[in-house]
C-alpha cells in the first residue's frame, strides 16, 4: 500500500471501454495501479461497457467501484459506438452524487470522447488522458479532427513510452506529458520452474528436452508479423522450435504457412493463455521473439525479461525505450537484440547469434533483469501514477 497523509480522498472517475473480465494491457495496468492506491488518498470509480449480460452492472473490485453500462437490444458494435454518450450520461449522474476532482480516460478513443464531453460541461474538473495505443495510428485519419480534440482538452497526459509522447504532441497536445510505462509482477514472472517442469512443458508440445524453443506472446494480426518468424525457421536447424501463444484472425493463414513450409513438427500454436499461466510458458522456453512493425510499448518483452529470457525485437515504437542492442553501444549495457523489420533471414541470423554465444546471452539476460527490477516493477509504476493523480 502506498503511504499517504491523512486527508480527504481525491474523487476520481475513470472512463474505460473495457475492464475485467474483458482485459488487455491497458485494463491490466488500471487494475495493477488502482489495487496499489491508498483508499485514504484516492477514491476511484469507473464507467465501462457492459459486454455481456453475465457482467455485473455494478461491483467493487479491490479499490475500484465499477459501473457497467449498455443499451438493451443493440448489437455490440453499436454499443461501442454509443459508449461515449452512454458513459457521459452515467458520469453526469455519478458526478451529482460524488463531485469528482478528476476524470481519467484510459485510451484516446471511445473513453476519450466521453471524457471530453464531461470536460466541456465541467471545465474545472481535471482531465487526465492515458495513452497506450500500439496500433497503426493512420487508421484514425477519418475522424482525426475530432480525435485531436481529446488531446487538446486534456490537462495532463500520461503515456507508456517516449514514442507515444511524440505522437501525442503530433496530435495537438499542449499540456504536460509524462512517461510512466506499464509494469510487470516481478513475484510472478521471476519465479522459476524446475528442470522437470520445463521438460514436461516441452514434451507437451512434442519438443525434446534439448531443443531450443523460441516463444512469442502475440495477437495474430498483421502488425505483429508472426509469419516473419515462421519464415525464419526455414534457415535454422531442426532442433530449433517455435511456440506461438495468442489468437487472432491470421491464425488460419499462419497455420497454412507452417504446413506449406513443412514446419508442422517445429511450430506449435498454443492459442489463448491466461496471463496467470504465462510465466510457466516463458520459463519453459529459451528465447523470446516478437517482430512487429509498430508497438506503443511492448510489455510482453518486459515480462520475458523478468522471466530470464533473452529477447529479439524490431526497433519500432516504444520498444526502443528498454531494448539496447549491442551494436548501438557497449555490450555491457545491452538488453536485447534488434532485427530488421520484415526480414526472415536477418531474424534467423539473430536467433543463431543468441544460440551460439552463451556469453552474450547471459549478459543480455543479466542486464535486462536488472533494468526490469529497477524500472518496471508495478509498485514503482503505481507510485509514479499516484504522484500524477494527486496533482
Amino acid at each position: 500500500m502506498i503511504p499517504t497523509e491523512n486527508k480527504k480522498p481525491k474523487r476520481i472517475l475513470i472512463f474505460s471501454l473495457a475492464y475485467l473480465p474483458h482485459v488487455a494491457g491497458a485494463e491490466v495496468a488500471v487494475k495493477e495501479i488502482t489495487d496499489r492506491l491508498n483508499p485514504a488518498e484516492f477514491s476511484c470509480d469507473m464507467v465501462t461497457l457492459r459486454f455481456t449480460k453475465n457482467d455485473l452492472s455494478e461491483e467493487k473490485i479491490a479499490n475500484l467501484t465499477i459501473y457497467r453500462k449498455r443499451w438493451s437490444g443493440l448489437p455490440f458494435f453499436l454499443q461501442k459506438v454509443l459508449f461515449p454518450f452512454t458513459a457521459f450520461a452515467a458520469a453526469l449522474r455519478l458526478h451529482r452524487k460524488n463531485h469528482y476532482d478528476l476524470v481519467w480516460s484510459i485510451m484516446a478513443s471511445y473513453a476519450g470522447f466521453a471524457a471530453v464531453f464531461f470536460k466541456y460541461c465541467f471545465p474545472k474538473v481535471s482531465f487526465l488522458l492515458t495513452i497506450q495505443e500500439g496500433e497503426n495510428f493512420g487508421r484514425r485519419k477519418v475522424f482525426r479532427f475530432l480525435f485531436k480534440r481529446i488531446f487538446r482538452r486534456a490537462d495532463r497526459i500520461q503515456v507508456i513510452s517516449n514514442f507515444l509522447a511524440d505522437w501525442a504532441r503530433k496530435m495537438g497536445a499542449v499540456c504536460p506529458i509524462e512517461v510512466v510505462p506499464n509494469g510487470v509482477s516481478l513475484r510472478n514472472f521471476q519465479k522459476p520452474i524446475d528442470n522437470n517442469q520445463k521438460k514436461e512443458m516441452k514434451e507437451r508440445f512434442g519438443f525434446k528436452e534439448d531443443d531450443v524453443v523460441l516463444i512469442t506472446t502475440s495477437r495474430l494480426v498483421p502488425k505483429n508479423r508472426v509469419g516473419d518468424v515462421v519464415e525464419a525457421m526455414k534457415f535454422l536447424p531442426e532442433n530449433v522450435k517455435f511456440s506461438i501463444l495468442g489468437i487472432g484472425h491470421l491464425e488460419s493463414s499462419l497455420k497454412s504457412l507452417v504446413t506449406s513450409s513443412k514446419l508442422e513438427t517445429r511450430v506449435r500454436f498454443v492459442g489463448f493463455v491466461n496471463h496467470s499461466d504465462l510465466p510457466s510458458y516463458l520459463h519453459s522456453a529459451d528465447i523470446f521473439i516478437r517482430t512487429p512493425i509498430s508497438e506503443g510499448f511492448g510489455v510482453s518483452y518486459v515480462e520475458a525479461m523478468a522471466a530470464g529470457l533473452p529477447v529479439i525485437a524490431t526497433p519500432v515504437g516504444g520498444i526502443e525505450d528498454f531494448i539496447r542492442d549491442p551494436s548501438t553501444g557497449s555490450e555491457q549495457v545491452a538488453t536485447g537484440l534488434f532485427t530488421k523489420v520484415g526480414d526472415p533471414k536477418d531474424i534467423a541470423d539473430k536467433i543463431s547469434r543468441l544460440i551460439n554465444n552463451k556469453v552474450l546471452r547471459d549478459r543480455l539476460v543479466a542486464n535486462a533483469s536488472k533494468m526490469v527490477s529497477e524500472k518496471y516493477d508495478w509498485n514503482l509504476v503505481a507510485q509514479n501514477m499516484a504522484d500524477i493523480l494527486s496533482r
